[in-house]
């Protein structure tokens, strides 16, 4: 994931997060992680986007291959 963040949006920060672990027994969870995760974005590139738009931005980034993967994505994005 942060390869192709990195690579179609340019960030000034970036972090993403497995957060699968803290959702244990929940909805969606699977054994070994990889279905929780959270992004913080900072990119010039989604700032004059709106909210929807810039999570639109990340979900083609990422493309339908990762996002068919997740079962959760926060996301928290900037410009």
């Amino acid at each position: 994931m942060r390869q192709r963040l990195a690579a179609a949006l340019a960030p000034t920060r970036l972090e993403v997060i497995d957060e699968s672990e803290a959702h244990r027994g929940h909805a969606g969870w699977r054994d070994g992680g990889g279905t929780h995760w959270r992004i913080r974005i900072d990119a010039p590139a989604l700032a004059p986007l709106s909210r929807i738009e810039r999570h639109r931005a990340i979900h083609a980034a990422l493309g339908p291959d990762v996002i068919g993967r997740l079962h959760a994505l926060a996301i928290e994005a900037s410009g």
